[in-house]
């Protein structure tokens, strides 16, 4: 089969698309025809060589993919048969023709839904769930800031923030992004490119500030995010996109509003996501994503990259220039 592949760390001129052995499902898995992918921040850190796959996991690129059964292992339960859509949260190998999957990590495809929509869904959608319900706690009324608004957890975060009952707001580096994130229904957004978005969220906020705060950004954000966080709020980081250095009194700063830090990473949470973070979310969001339900869930595609161009679909998350997921379609 193919697949997404490089030889060496390196820039994106590294990945090419490699022939290689096709996976058989082992106990209790099933072997999934991709039909396509979707990149994350991940990938190009691994490609990078800086985020390994957990031990026994594919080394082949993708952390998400949709398309259809194609293969049952032995002892797996009859939930699942072949032909059925499904899209699933990987360790790795979505970006390849073939996946085999732990049969309880699988979820249906809404049956409206195209494989590129859905492969839009899995880890963004998971990684926003958790961090917003299992990590987070949300709270019906809430203010929660989400950091790049814009990137796939993002959009998926403002939306189930809403569906919370709960109120999102953003920064993004675009005024095209943040009309995106108003478009998905944020209730406010500041460019953190061109004005203070701690003194903006106060302002919104009539000087309250927000209750969580989702950051992928890291340390360059710590005092701005400390300036804007309510007393008792939370701080949830599951990136580092400028670091992880800080410099100053983040202890006494955090102290004095009795705020808190979570942290989370999405590789070492797959166990999870398999049981109950996924099975909440397909009892009680997926089905926002079948048609004429309200609120209605949309998963936002930016573009859609066959896997042979998977190079040029690095250069575009690494220059930030995507709205939503990019999605990378496997050859059927």
């Amino acid at each position: 089969m193919l697949a997404a592949y490089f030889d060496c760390p390196g820039g994106p001129e590294n990945l090419y698309v490699k022939k290689v052995m096709k996976p058989h499902p082992g106990e209790g898995e099933v072997l999934v025809k991709v039909a396509a992918s979707a990149l994350n921040r991940a990938d190009l850190l691994q490609r990078r060589g800086k985020y390994p796959p957990p031990k026994g996991a594919s080394d082949i690129l993708g952390l998400e993919a949709s398309g259809s059964v194609a293969g049952l292992g032995p002892g797996c339960k009859g939930r699942w048969k072949i032909g059925d859509a499904v899209m699933a949260l990987l360790s790795g190998g979505g970006q390849a023709e073939y996946v085999t999957v732990p049969e309880g990590y699988l979820m249906p495809i809404p049956n409206d839904m195209t494989f590129i929509q859905a492969a839009a869904i899995p880890e963004a959608w998971l990684t926003a769930f958790q961090l917003l319900h299992f990590v987070g706690k949300i709270q019906k009324g809430e203010r929660v800031l989400i950091h790049a608004g814009a990137s796939g957890v993002g959009m998926a975060a403002v939306q189930l923030v809403r569906l919370a009952k709960a109120i999102p707001i953003v920064t993004a580096g675009t005024q095209e992004k943040l009309k995106a994130t108003a478009n998905a229904g944020a209730a406010a957004g500041f460019n953190y490119k061109n004005e203070d978005f701690s003194e903006k969220v106060l302002a919104f906020t009539q000087g309250s500030g927000v209750d969580i705060i989702l950051d992928c950004v890291g340390g360059s954000y710590w005092e701005k995010n400390l300036n804007c966080l309510s007393t008792d709020g939370r701080w949830i980081i599951y990136g580092l996109l400028s670091g992880g250095e800080v410099h100053g009194d983040l202890l006494a700063r955090l102290l004095s509003k009795r705020a808190s830090i979570h942290t989370t990473l999405l590789r070492s949470r797959d166990k999870e996501a398999s049981n109950g973070c996924q099975q909440s979310f397909t009892e009680n969001v997926l089905p926002y994503f079948f048609g004429g339900t309200s609120p209605h869930l949309q998963p936002l595609v930016d573009s859609v990259y066959p896997l042979h161009e998977i190079a040029g679909a690095h250069r575009i998350m690494e220059d930030n220039k995507n709205i939503g997921k990019i999605v990378i379609e496997v050859p059927a």
